[in-house]
């Protein structure tokens, strides 16, 4: 196991170290899923980096919703807290990029960051996420997260009893609009590129109450900073304080590709195909948060984190024990190595791993 000191200047955001330094764990990407599994594996005192770029999925949005204890809180509050967190366990956090991940041969990684810096990791935890693609009309981009939505969980109560437009993709269908009449009466459905709906939609969406417009969407209407109606390509603008899109997800598997883990086909492209702990097909690689999937909102991400924190650490003591057992067959068994495999076994025991 790696016996090298930490990093003692006793901050959370550094992005200085030693090159060359060794960790237990590299955990790229500091969001929910990131932060949580490097918090769970500080506590398990494990030597973690998380290389975070900055590039979080729900930067745009005001406040985070549905999460226990931290509903309303603001993303960037939330991730700050989270780095405040990994601090008090000596978790090292670089404002960095990952550009390569190399496997070493032995079972071990060789970590490339865009800073210069290469460092040696045991295991890896991919928590990447994803980019929401916008649809390509005027003033959507401006006002995603605010009025421009795709989620009604994360912001429908907010924008409850308004009215509600729709842009139909050939992806959701009529779902998304169906969904959010939950929230709102006043529902109306932009066909915008859709030519067709089967008639069993139309006669959903007239049960619901929504109104379907025909006709291509050309961009918003927008007074006073805030969004107040839908403008056609022949002019006509139809009143809507809150428009839901559908965006699309692109995840960030660069990392994941080059290791050549499996991939899983989804109705929205491949993600990689992980176990229940987020165990990729690339032994020692765990991938948590959106990179497994375009659903996974901030609570469930954080504890598929701590769950993939677990597992790992679970695993290093298994490897530790077994390989100081194998020295111990092999007559190269000193007191001192007798003693950190007793306190390996009760260690797991302290924690029911055994």
């Amino acid at each position: 196991m790696t016996q090298d000191t930490r990093n003692v200047n006793g901050t959370s955001t550094s992005t200085s170290g030693s090159t060359g330094a060794s960790y237990d764990v590299v955990v790229v990407g500091g969001g929910a899923a990131g932060l949580s599994a490097g918090l769970v594996l500080g506590r398990s005192r494990r030597r973690v980096l998380v290389v975070d770029a900055g590039e979080p999925r729900n930067a745009p949005a005001a406040h985070m919703q549905g999460y226990l204890s931290r509903d309303g809180m603001p993303p960037a509050e939330f991730l700050a807290e989270g780095r405040r967190e990994l601090a008090a366990y000596d978790v090292d956090v670089a404002d960095d990029r990952v550009t390569a991940v190399l496997p070493d041969g032995a079972g071990e990684f060789d970590v490339t960051l865009a800073g210069g810096r290469s460092v040696h990791a045991r295991r890896i935890v991919v928590a990447t996420g994803l980019v929401d693609e916008l649809p390509e009309l005027p003033g959507v981009a401006e006002r995603w997260g605010r009025d421009v939505l795709h989620c009604p969980y994360c912001h429908g109560w907010e924008v409850r009893d308004q009215a509600f437009g729709v842009i139909a993709s050939e992806v959701s269908g009529i779902h998304q609009a169906l969904l959010v009449t939950q929230w709102s009466k006043d529902v109306t459905l932009f066909l915008h590129t859709v030519r067709e709906l089967p008639d069993e939609d139309w006669e959903k969406l007239a049960a619901a109450g929504a109104t379907v417009i025909e006709g291509e969407v050309a961009g918003l209407e927008v007074e006073g900073d805030r969004l107040v109606g839908v403008r056609l390509a022949g002019g006509q603008v139809f009143p809507c304080s809150a428009l839901f899109v559908d965006a699309k997800p692109v995840p960030r598997h660069g990392l994941l590709n080059e290791l050549g883990a499996d991939m899983q086909d989804t109705p929205v492209g491949p993600y990689p195909a992980v176990d229940p702990t987020g165990r990729t097909s690339v032994p020692g690689v765990w991938a948590v948060g959106n990179a497994t999937g375009p659903k996974v909102q901030v609570i469930q991400a954080t504890a598929a984190g701590y769950q993939a924190g677990v597992m790992i650490n679970y695993e290093l003591v298994l490897a530790d024990v077994e390989a100081a057992a194998a020295r111990r067959r092999a007559g190269a068994f000193s007191p001192e190595m007798e003693a950190e495999v007793s306190e390996h076994v009760r260690g797991a025991d302290r924690h029911g791993l055994r």
